[in-house]
């Protein structure tokens, strides 16, 4: 633990020099107070705090609707259209420079250069001016039609992962698109009727019929868990900063004395006012995503509003119970920053869970976004009743009631640990 950091033990003296039992209304102690009434005084003094304190209408508003309209803005046309490539035909055939216009009319694909070597144009790719290129050989139409098999090839950049695949697509698309125009005006010529040349060059049609997302819309795959994961760590950062400032701040005294001793109206009474928030914020991100821009949800309304209140509670339970195990405001903010970066990883939507190590999807069970993507794919996404989802609810319910199991912890680190600047 750095200097400016160091906490030390030491037991802390009662408000206006009582008696400490008879503040915090521990064992002994008169019971005027009622649960509620702490529970009202101390969610009285945090929204003063939440008011004159900018940190909090900063991470709890402004920065996730920010986050919000950025990436929904950025992925608004559903999926890259128009993304740079370039071409080194060498032949320069009507066939070849029909492969190239062919190339161009894809919607992912813009053809803004073309290059008279492969060492150029592989330049240019590493220099970023291009994610890839297609290199036609000389003598490529006239192999065609004598039926010698040319070889064409094609390089693309998997450094940004979306435009890789997506131009790797397009690219192979175009190679067989190629050769099955040729193939179809030799047959042709031989005499065969469309359909023999057809049935001949594709035996068998493919019918694709993509579940709930039939425009391969990346919005609704990514933005989906983006801006989840990202509330999710403004919510795990607040709750452990709100925890923190009370000792850094030296008020921890003056919390825990509202609430009359009792850690559990505490900790419920500072929580309570930023749980409305939060429900506020996520409930408008989930009305902005499924109700204005249209996102598919056939589990209906019932289910988007139980995973929105999941969300914030098992968040915060979270913060909270890092805080619980490590009453440091840096390191726990530290501690929740990381684990909110890994959840990205963990959770299953780049790369699905069950291709990982058995130890990975061992630890990727310790991360609320791993949970609240699978409930949300089940029931949300794809209409599935809460049979199929019920172990990830609990699991979700389980993170909101971790702070019960570091309240002492914490009602200790309160009264007798002092922060040191």
């Amino acid at each position: 633990m750095s200097a400016d950091e160091r906490i030390v033990r030491q037991p802390l003296q009662s408000v206006g020099g009582g008696d400490e039992d008879g503040v915090y209304g521990t064992a002994g102690a008169p019971q005027e107070c009622s649960f509620v009434k702490r529970l009202c005084d101390v969610v009285r003094r945090e929204c003063g705090i939440m008011r004159r304190n900018s940190m909090y209408l900063f991470c709890m508003v402004v920065f996730p609707v920010i986050v919000t309209v950025f990436f929904t803005s950025l992925m608004s046309a559903g999926q890259p259209a128009d993304m740079p490539v370039g071409v080194v035909d060498l032949d320069n055939t009507s066939t070849s420079r029909a492969l190239v216009r062919k190339l161009d009319a894809f919607q992912t694909t813009e053809v803004v250069a073309r290059y008279a070597s492969v060492a150029e144009a592989r330049q240019a790719m590493q220099r970023n001016k291009i994610y890839a290129f297609l290199y036609i050989p000389k003598g490529t139409t006239s192999d065609l039609l004598a039926m010698r098999q040319p070889k064409i090839s094609f390089y693309y950049s998997s450094a940004s992962y979306t435009a890789g695949a997506l131009l790797y697509r397009d690219l192979k698309t175009i190679s067989t698109l190629g050769s099955a125009s040729v193939g179809a005006s030799v047959l042709s010529a031989k005499g065969l009727t469309e359909n023999q040349v057809m049935a001949f060059l594709q035996p068998m049609v493919v019918d694709l019929h993509m579940i709930n997302n039939p425009m391969a819309n990346y919005s609704v795959y990514l933005n989906t868990m983006l801006i989840p994961g990202c509330l999710m760590l403004f919510i795990f950062l607040m709750s452990a900063y709100s925890l923190g400032t009370e000792l850094k701040f030296a008020s921890a005294r003056d919390w825990m004395a509202s609430a009359g001793g009792n850690v559990y109206a505490a900790l419920l009474g500072k929580l309570l006012p930023q749980t409305v928030v939060y429900l506020a914020i996520v409930y408008a991100y989930m009305f902005y995503v499924f109700g204005v821009l249209g996102f598919p949800h056939p589990g209906g309304v019932g289910y988007i509003l139980l995973l929105g209140l999941l969300t914030v509670l098992s968040s915060q339970g979270f913060g909270v119970f890092v805080f619980g195990l490590v009453p440091s405001l840096r390191m726990s903010m530290s501690i929740c920053c990381l684990w909110a970066v890994l959840s990205y990883s963990l959770s299953g939507t780049a790369f699905p869970l069950s291709a990982m190590d058995s130890e990975i999807r061992a630890i990727a069970l310790l991360f609320p976004l791993r949970h609240y993507y699978m409930i949300y794919q089940l029931n949300i996404f794809n209409g599935y009743p809460l049979d199929y989802s019920w172990p990830y609810v609990v699991v979700m319910v389980a993170f909101a009631a971790l702070p019960l199991i570091v309240a002492g912890r914490i009602k200790k680190n309160v009264m007798t640990y002092q922060y040191l600047p």
